[in-house]
C-alpha cells in the first residue's frame, strides 16, 4: 500500500499537484477510538508528499477542527484544492457538525482555507456554501439523520471564467431512499458562492454519490463517484457498490448518473484519478475492508486507468 499510518485509519483523500510534489490530504483518526465506525466524528485532515505517488512523506494536520459552535466543531472532512489566479492555494473542505453525541443527526457544510505553498493553511470564516431548500434535503425535512452539503470538488469553466463545485447532495423530493444527486454551486473569484440546481436527477438508484471528480482521459470527460453496496437502491439493489464512472459531454453537466458503470468494487473506494509524471493516467483510492469485513484504512498504490468502449477500468481489472 502507497499510504498507511501505524496508528491511524486513513481514508478519503484528494490531490494536488505543484509540478514538484503531489500533495496528498487525507482523512485520518486514531486507532485508539477502537471502533472504526467512530472515525468520522473524530476525522482530521493530514498531509503528505510524494514525487512518484508511491513514496510518501508524512507532514502531519493540515489544520484542526473549529471552536465549539462554529460550523466544523465535530470534525474536518474531505474537499479538494485548486489553485487560484491570484496564485493562492485554496482547500475547500467539509465542516461536520454533531448536533449529539449519541445520534447521527449533523449537518455538513463547506469551508475554505487558504495557503501560499501547500503546508502552511489558513482557515477563513465559515460556512461559505451550504445546502439551499430551494433544491436539496436540509436536516429535518426528511427521515435522513444528515443534512448531506460535503466532498466539494472545484474546477473552473473552459473559459476560466466561472468555477464549478461539485457536491455530495441530497434533492429534496423524489422517494426518500434515492435522492442521491450531485450538488452544484459557481463562483466567479473563489469567495462567494451561488448554490445553483443539481446536476444529475434522482431515481439513478444510489442514495448518495460521494467524493465526485471530473476527469478528461483518452478524449472523453467522465465524472467519478463512488457508493458503497449498502446505498444502492431500486434496481441497483442487491449489486455491488464500490467507485463508479459515467462519461459527461460537458464537465459542467448535466450529469446522466444513472448510465453509471462500476468501476472497482467497494474493497476500493473515494477513488482519485490524477496524471503521474509520464502523462498517463492512474487512479488511486482507499483500502476499505478485506475480505472478512475488516476496515484496513489506507491509500492504494497508483493503478493505471483506461477507456473502453466509452467507460473507465482499471487496466488490471480490466
Amino acid at each position: 500500500m502507497a499510504f498507511a499510518l501505524d496508528d491511524h485509519w486513513v481514508w478519503d483523500f484528494w490531490l494536488a499537484d505543484d509540478g514538484a510534489l503531489y500533495h496528498m490530504f487525507f482523512l485520518h483518526a486514531p486507532h485508539a477510538l477502537g471502533d472504526p465506525h467512530l472515525r468520522h466524528r473524530n476525522a482530521r485532515i493530514g498531509h503528505a508528499t510524494s514525487a512518484d505517488l508511491i513514496n510518501w512523506t508524512y507532514h502531519g494536520r493540515a489544520f484542526e477542527a473549529g471552536e465549539a459552535g462554529t460550523f466544523d466543531e465535530t470534525a474536518t472532512w474531505t474537499g479538494s484544492v485548486v489553485r487560484g489566479p491570484d496564485g493562492l492555494w485554496r482547500m475547500f473542505y467539509t465542516g461536520s457538525r454533531f448536533l449529539t453525541p449519541d445520534t447521527h443527526a449533523n449537518i455538513e457544510t463547506i469551508g475554505v482555507a487558504t495557503s501560499p505553498d501547500l503546508h502552511h493553511w489558513t482557515k477563513l470564516p465559515g460556512p461559505i456554501c451550504q445546502a439551499d431548500p430551494r433544491w436539496y434535503e436540509t436536516l429535518g425535512s426528511s427521515s435522513w439523520p444528515e443534512e448531506a452539503w460535503r466532498d466539494p470538488w472545484v474546477f473552473p469553466s473552459a473559459d476560466g471564467q466561472l468555477w464549478h463545485m461539485l457536491i455530495t447532495a441530497r434533492a429534496n423530493g423524489g422517494d426518500e431512499l434515492d435522492r442521491g444527486v450531485i450538488g452544484h454551486a459557481t463562483s466567479r473569484d473563489l469567495e462567494s458562492w451561488d448554490v445553483q440546481p443539481p446536476l444529475s436527477a434522482t431515481g439513478a438508484g444510489f442514495l448518495h454519490l460521494e467524493v465526485p471528480q471530473i476527469v478528461t482521459t483518452g478524449g472523453r470527460t467522465h465524472l467519478l463517484f463512488s457508493c458503497d453496496t449498502a446505498k444502492l437502491v431500486d434496481h441497483r439493489h442487491g449489486a455491488v457498490g464500490g467507485i463508479w464512472s459515467v462519461a459527461v459531454d460537458t464537465p459542467e453537466g448535466p450529469y446522466p448518473i444513472a448510465s453509471a458503470r462500476l468501476v472497482a468494487s467497494e474493497q476500493l473506494y473515494s477513488g482519485r484519478i490524477i496524471e503521474d509524471r509520464a502523462g498517463r493516467p492512474v487512479m488511486l483510492a482507499f483500502r476499505n475492508n478485506d475480505a472478512n469485513g475488516v476496515f484496513i484504512g489506507a491509500v492504494s498504490d497508483p493503478m493505471p486507468v483506461v477507456e473502453r468502449n466509452g467507460a473507465l477500468q482499471l487496466e488490471d481489472l480490466a
